[in-house]
Formats: C-alpha cells, sequence, structure tokens
C-alpha cells in the first residue's frame, strides 16, 4: 500500500468512527473528522460500496450492479457541497464546504445498517405483522436522520450562532426535503429472481376445474344482491388475476373479507382470482369476465344511489397493461382503455376504483370523471414493491385496507394516511418511491360522505 493510500484509509477509519460517533448522539468534535477533497471523496465512494452490499442484502442473490441507478446514486455529491457552500457562505467560513460535506455523510453506515435492519425486519421477520410499529420506525428513521443533520451543523460550526444557524439549518432542511420528496431513488443492486421449483398445483388445464368454472361464474352472479330502495348500497367487486405469486389472492381475500364486515358489502362482493389454490371455489380473473361482472352488478345497483368500489391487485407494466395471466391459458392484459370502455358500458356511475400495481398512476387520466375516485398503488412512471409470495398484503395493499380503513369509512383520509405510510416505509428501506396517486371527482364527495356518515352511524 503506497503512503497516500495508506493515508485516505486511515482518513477513512477515522471519519467513518467519528461519522458513528454522530449518528448515534455520541460527544464528538469537529477536529475528530478528516476534511480534505481525498478524503470526501473516498467517504463518498466507500457509502456507494455499501449501498451496493445492503441491497444484496435487501434484495437477495443472485443480481447485478444497476448501472442505470449511478446518475441518481451521484447526484447527491454536488448536491451536498453546494449545500455546504452556501452554509459555509452564511458563516464566512472557507473551512466549513468539506467538513460538512464530510460530517453529513461520515454516519451512512450506521443508517445503511439500519435501513437494512428495517427491511429484514419487516420481509422476513416480526415487523411485517406489526404495521403500526413498522411505519412508527420508518417515520422515526426519517426524523433521526433530519436530527444527526440539523446535529453535524451544530458539531461543525461550534453550537448556536443565533440567525446565521437558523438560515443554515434552512438551508439544510431544504436539502433534505428535496432527498425526501423530489430527488428520484433507486437500487443501485438489482437481484436475478431465482427459478422456482416445479410444484404440482391444481391447474385449470384439469378437465374437471376446467368445466367447473363454466358454471362458477353463474353462480357467483346469482348470488348478488340487488340494490335496496333508499340506501345507498356499496358494492364491491376485487380482482387478483395473477396466479404466480399468491400475495394478491390473499390480499383479495383479506379487503373483501373487510369490506364485507365493516362496508356493508355482504351478499354484494364478488371476487375474481387467478389462483391455483381457488380453481375450484372462485371464478378465475379475465377481462371477459370481469366485463361480465360489471354487466352483472351494474344491473343490480341504483345508478343514482349506489356505488361501486373496484379493487384490482396484480402487477404492472410501464404501458401500464395489468398482468392477467393463468398458464397455460393465453389471457388479454387488461388496459386502462379497456377498464374505462367496461365501466362505461356497465352503466354504473357512482365509483371508487383502486388499482394496486407498479406503474398503475397510468389509469388516472383514462378513468377519471366527476363522479369517480381513482386510487392508485404508484404514479405513472414508478413500481410499486413488496409483491412477495406468502405476505397477506402488498405495502400499499396493507397502508390502505388494514391499517388506514380499519379506522376510517373515509376513502380520502385513509389514502392520505397510506401514503405518508408508504413514503415512510420506502424512505426507511432505501426503496424507489412508487408515489401513490389519487383523484377524487368533484361530484362524489357528497356521495361518499353520506355514505361515510350511515356505515359510521351502524357502529
Amino acid at each position: 500500500m503506497s503512503p497516500s493510500t495508506a493515508v485516505l484509509v486511515h482518513g477513512l477509519a477515522r471519519n467513518l468512527r467519528s461519522g458513528a460517533r454522530l449518528a448515534l448522539f455520541v460527544r464528538v468534535s469537529p477536529l475528530d473528522f478528516r476534511a480534505r477533497a481525498g478524503d470526501f471523496a473516498a467517504l463518498f465512494a466507500f457509502n456507494l460500496a455499501l449501498v451496493v452490499v445492503g441491497g444484496a442484502l435487501r434484495g437477495g442473490v443472485p443480481g447485478r450492479l444497476n448501472v442505470d441507478a449511478l446518475p441518481y446514486a451521484l447526484a447527491p455529491a454536488p448536491l451536498l457541497l453546494l449545500a455546504s457552500l452556501g452554509v459555509a457562505t452564511l458563516f464566512a467560513r472557507r473551512d466549513l464546504l468539506l467538513l460538512l460535506a464530510t460530517m453529513l455523510i461520515a454516519g451512512d453506515l450506521v443508517f445503511e445498517v439500519a435501513a437494512t435492519a428495517l427491511h429484514l425486519g419487516y420481509a422476513h421477520g416480526p415487523l411485517g405483522a406489526m404495521p403500526l410499529a413498522a411505519t412508527t420506525l420508518g417515520y422515526a428513521y426519517v426524523g433521526w436522520a433530519f436530527a444527526v443533520m440539523l446535529r453535524a451543523l451544530w458539531v461543525a460550526t461550534g453550537g448556536w450562532r443565533g440567525r446565521t444557524t437558523a438560515q443554515g439549518a434552512g438551508v439544510l432542511a431544504a436539502l433534505f426535503a428535496f432527498f425526501l420528496f423530489g430527488m428520484p431513488q433507486a437500487e443501485l443492486w438489482q437481484r436475478t429472481p431465482p427459478a422456482g421449483p416445479t410444484v404440482a398445483q391444481p391447474s385449470i388445464a384439469d378437465e374437471q376445474l376446467f368445466h367447473r368454472q363454466q358454471t362458477l361464474l353463474a353462480e357467483t352472479l346469482a348470488r348478488v344482491q340487488a340494490e335496496r330502495p333508499g340506501v345507498e348500497d356499496l358494492y364491491f367487486v376485487g380482482v387478483a388475476p395473477f396466479s404466480a405469486q399468491d400475495v394478491f389472492v390473499r390480499e383479495l381475500t383479506r379487503v373483501r373479507t373487510l369490506f364485507d364486515e365493516r362496508f356493508g358489502t355482504a351478499g354484494r362482493s364478488v371476487a375474481l382470482a387467478n389462483s391455483p389454490a381457488t380453481l375450484a371455489t372462485q371464478p378465475i380473473a379475465t377481462a371477459t369476465n370481469l366485463r361480465a361482472v360489471l354487466e352483472h352488478v351494474g344491473g343490480k345497483m341504483n345508478p343514482a344511489e349506489d356505488v361501486l368500489f373496484l379493487f384490482i391487485t396484480s402487477h404492472g407494466d410501464q404501458q401500464h397493461s395489468l398482468a392477467f395471466e393463468l398458464p397455460p391459458l393465453a389471457l388479454n392484459q387488461l388496459t386502462p382503455t379497456a377498464l374505462a370502455r367496461m365501466l362505461q358500458d356497465s352503466g354504473i356511475r357512482w365509483k371508487v376504483l383502486v388499482v394496486s400495481a407498479c406503474y398503475s398512476g397510468g389509469y388516472v387520466e383514462p378513468l377519471r370523471d366527476a363522479n369517480t375516485v381513482v386510487i392508485t398503488a404508484a404514479d405513472d412512471k414508478s413500481a410499486s414493491f413488496g409483491c412477495a409470495s406468502g405476505r397477506d398484503f402488498t405495502p400499499f395493499g396493507r397502508a390502505f385496507f388494514d391499517e388506514a380503513l380499519g379506522r376510517t369509512f373515509a376513502f380520502t383520509e385513509a389514502f392520505a394516511a397510506a401514503r405518508a405510510s408508504v413514503a415512510a416505509r420506502e424512505r426507511a428501506e432505501r426503496l424507489d418511491p412508487s408515489r401513490p396517486q389519487i383523484f377524487v371527482g368533484p361530484e362524489i364527495a357528497a356521495k361518499l360522505a353520506s355514505i361515510e356518515r350511515r356505515l359510521a352511524a351502524l357502529r
């Protein structure tokens, strides 16, 4: 090892130790840090490597470096230096530029360890069964990160300096807000999904199950009750069309139970699912079956009074098609245009539509009208996350249905809580933000408020 390399390694170790003390609120001094250009570059490069290792621990192996994410991973360096320059100018101290920039990233090792622990605790540990605790820890993580940023300013500048410190804190607050809400994030590590084991499961190709499907839809629709005159009934239609992962059908089952028991849709709910476990008991989810269900339910509803709640949970692609898959059948995928046409043809006037999938924000514009609420788990350019088999909910589904709608009958209020919860978890687990979306038609707000009052009065 050359002398210059040895100096950089020694400086890196010193900054990591001091950064840990800063992040853990242990006593530390500006003199404990090495703040030269080479030291900042070495620390930033180390943190990049750390993010790759953390991504591999969170996502699993095998995998590869996500080269497309490198610009997003490198972008914080000039932003940190620019913010530090602003603070140094406020304090009229040139030495603060590299000192503060170094201190702001010196604790990243501690934060990466904490983020990975949170992710593993949610994905594989007890936090997955404790959504409130997981959400609280997500918010705590974000608050901790901001507090350490302010502590770096306090330590670097020697304490409170009146208005100048407040202005410096404002600069860092703006930087933090941009990192949290405005800056695209992408995982540097991309896992390569392993090939799953071949397990014999019930198949639609089985002759008995295939012919059973011919009568299941008719039997299901025959059980749908007609509207009650003078009552603003809520009708539920749920669709879980992706058979390869059971999280979707499990989520649909839980959501349908929630609506039947809490929102009064028992006798007025229909579920379509593509799952080996439900081939003998539920109609399969196809675009044709969904059209038939919407037309039948529309005929049972009073268009002036009743409201449809349509929930679809699946995978989505960047062209905004929802995955309808049930091998060996070749199913048509569902597009926003096709769904809009189905709803228009059904004659259903009042609608709350929830689409939980990657890139599902592409459904907002085609489905919006004055009498409709459209809620999506992501915007039209972002992926959602957490669709692993074995879970009862996707993260958005848990936040919206299991957590928020368990406490309120207001769909818009539940969405606001779910969006905040998802954002906090994504930030804590270093996931790309999904940015859930909502559109509320101007005419439907009063209708939903009336239903909320009726349901609340029954409790």
